[in-house]
This record gives structure tokens, C-alpha cells and sequence, in this order.
């Protein structure tokens, strides 16, 4: 089968543009509250946004993928584990159940498994169907980096609803000087603030890129511990633990069982029925929005 006769497959990482829709708009006091009172703001950001990307990037199936909770197992292997992120605005805590809802209402598949990440389930999707389709991962989330391979783009929300800083495996390489995997072993050395891991002390960026370039690998760093500057060996001795926990949180986990077939994600088709339940519910956004795309 060649390139241009494999299914395009358009991942939605469903949180993260549920999130940066909530706070996009409740900023400016914009709720859109429904009929019963309830907020819609993030709800039908999202779906606005699934929408514009799949008219962007011309997906023939698509899928949305979901945290199911606050707790995975990374919270089990480190307390500290995004421990510094704000519990959600209570207007947007409704809103989680009711995007899992409109995404099924409009037909997309959504996915999601307790005690893991939305990343998880989208690594695995690429796991599964690596080389049998083209697929495009549309995030905020920089870790999904470490996820690109040929045929395998990460589309970063860059600004409104239709700007993306689009990645391939080729710009990754040319722009960090080490490939996506060696970008898990980064994350060890650095940390992560936003997800609360602090790595090795005193490793920033560039040196984690230096030591990798040069060694390849977290193991490759430690079997040339003898050739580092005293200062660097003695932080890399001391912080040798949290090195180790922070490289399996940074890692998406990529062997969840995908069941249903590429077939099974075929994009919905949008007619005056699925129209009339937007307005039913009163999403009345989307349903103009769904007009403008799809008329």
C-alpha cells in the first residue's frame, strides 16, 4: 500500500483542547451557560477546535483521547506527581463528562483508561498503528514529541482555533540534535515544573542535550560518569534516584490494548439530525460552526 493509500488518522488529545478552550474564554467571563445553567464554554471550544482540525488536516478517521481522572499509576510511583496543579474551576468540572458526551453525540470515538493518560492511550494508538496509516496527534503538550516517527506528526496548538507549530520526526532531529526517544531521557535529566519532577539538580536543557548528544542515552551518561566534569558527575551521583523515577514518568506508555480496527473510526457524517440535537442541547456554537464547515 503506498503513502498516499493509507487512512489518515487524526488523534485529538481531548483534555488538552478542552482545557486551553475553558481558560480561552472564562477569562474574558464567557460561560455560555445552557438552559439549565450550566457552563458550555470549554465544551464547545473543543469541539470547535476538533472541528476546524479535522477541515485543517484532512483526516479520513479520527480519534479522541481523555484523562480518566486525576490519579494514574505515575501518582503511584512519585507523590509529587503534577501535586502543584490548582484543582479545576468549579465551572469547569461539569464540562468533563459533557465533552466525553458531545464528542460522542457529534461521532467521533473517544477513548479513555482509568489510572492512565490521554498520552498513554495515544501512544499506543500510534503503537498499534504505526506504518499501516498516516496519523497526526493534535496537542498542547510538548511531551507528545517524543512520540514522532515517519509518518507520525504532532500538531501543537499555537494560537486560535487554526494555528499549529506542526513537528515532524526530520524538524525534531534537525531542531534538538537528538531523536524523539532520546527526548524521554531529556525530560529525566531536566524535570518537569508544570508536572511537578524535578530531575537531576543543577542539569538544565542544554546540558542534558550535551551529555546526550554525546553518549546517547541515560546509560550511556552513566557508563562514562569517569569522563564528566567532577561538578556534573557529583549531580548526577546524588540525583541518581530521582533520575531513574523521573525517566519512567516522563515515558508515554505505549502497550495499552487497542481494540477496535482503523475501520472503526471512520469520520461521522454531519446531517440535519445531528444538527437539530446541537440545537437541542444548546450548543448552539457548534452547530454554526458545523454549518460553516460542513454546508
Amino acid at each position: 500500500m503506498t503513502t498516499e493509500e493509507k487512512p489518515h488518522i487524526l488523534i485529538v488529545d481531548g483534555m488538552a483542547l478542552l482545557f486551553r478552550s475553558f481558560f480561552a474564554t472564562s477569562a474574558m467571563g464567557h460561560f455560555f451557560p445552557n438552559a439549565a445553567g450550566v457552563p458550555t464554554n470549554g465544551v464547545q471550544g473543543f469541539a470547535r477546535h476538533s472541528m476546524t482540525a479535522m477541515s485543517l488536516f484532512n483526516p479520513t478517521h479520527m480519534a479522541v483521547c481523555w484523562d480518566m481522572g486525576a490519579h494514574t499509576f505515575r501518582n503511584d510511583l512519585y507523590d509529587g506527581y503534577k501535586a502543584n496543579r490548582p484543582a479545576p474551576p468549579e465551572e469547569l468540572v461539569p464540562q468533563f463528562d459533557m465533552a466525553r458526551s458531545v464528542s460522542e453525540l457529534i461521532g467521533w470515538k473517544s477513548y479513555g483508561e482509568p489510572g492512565m493518560e490521554a498520552d498513554d492511550l495515544i501512544g499506543s494508538m500510534v503503537t498499534n498503528w504505526e506504518g499501516k496509516a498516516e496519523i497526526t496527534i493534535v496537542s498542547g503538550d510538548r511531551d507528545l514529541l517524543q512520540l514522532l516517527r515517519p509518518g507520525v506528526k504532532v500538531a501543537l496548538i499555537k494560537k486560535g482555533y487554526s494555528e499549529y507549530d506542526i513537528y515532524t520526526d526530520e524538524r525534531f532531529i534537525e531542531e534538538y540534535g537528538i531523536t524523539p526517544l532520546q527526548y524521554i531521557d531529556k525530560k529525566a535529566f531536566t524535570g518537569d515544573a508544570a508536572d511537578g519532577y524535578p530531575g537531576v539538580k543543577g542539569i538544565g536543557p542544554k546540558t542534558a542535550l550535551t551529555l546526550l548528544k554525546q553518549y546517547g542515552s541515560i546509560e550511556g551518561v552513566l557508563d562514562a560518569l569517569d569522563e564528566l566534569t567532577p561538578a556534573r558527575r557529583k549531580r548526577i551521583e546524588e540525583g541518581m534516584e530521582m533520575l531513574h523515577l523521573s525517566r519512567k514518568l516522563a515515558e508515554i506508555h505505549c502497550d495499552l490494548k487497542v481494540s477496535d480496527q482503523i475501520e472503526d473510526l471512520t469520520l461521522p457524517i454531519y446531517d440535519v439530525e445531528k444538527r437539530s440535537l446541537f440545537e437541542k442541547e444548546g450548543y448552539t456554537m457548534i452547530m454554526r460552526h458545523a454549518d460553516s464547515l460542513f454546508s
